[in-house]
């Protein structure tokens, strides 16, 4: 069953990356946004290849995976892929469906023309990667 509109702009005002945002931007960001239903077992993205798409997770839960070793296991109103979409670098992990999973999906190239749409959100995403590069970097101190 495909969410309603209203259900997929609340979906996207609670996560971190969109929080400021007004009730007409996140229309226009939920209006980008695909549902796709995967599989358990499902590779989202793979750590060292390129990012196309950003998912955010609706229902179910995914792995998230570096260098082969689980370090996080997420949930719904979780999303991943963002760092190698905006970077331009590779996937920093391995993300797969640890259950049957919902998802809304938004391409890279959309991602980005609603940026240059919406300048005023550059801030917080660039905000939200320099916490999740910080995090990426403690975790991988802590495993020297």
């Amino acid at each position: 069953m495909l969410l309603r509109a209203d259900t997929r702009v609340d979906l996207i005002r609670n996560l971190p990356l969109f929080e400021l945002c007004s009730k007409r931007d996140l229309r226009r960001i939920a209006a980008l946004a695909a549902e796709r239903s995967l599989a358990e077992g499902t590779e989202l993205m793979r750590e060292g290849e390129p990012g196309n798409e950003f998912f955010v997770v609706v229902d179910g839960e995914v792995d998230v995976r570096r260098r082969g070793r689980r370090v996080a296991r997420l949930g719904g109103g979780s999303f991943v892929g963002e760092i190698a979409l905006l970077s331009r670098s590779p996937r920093t992990a391995t993300v797969v469906a640890a259950t049957p999973l919902r998802v809304l999906v938004i391409t890279g190239k959309d991602f980005v023309r609603l940026l240059d749409a919406m300048p005023e959100l550059w801030l917080k995403v660039a905000r939200t990667l320099a916490d999740r590069v910080d995090a990426d970097e403690v975790m991988d101190a802590n495993r020297v």
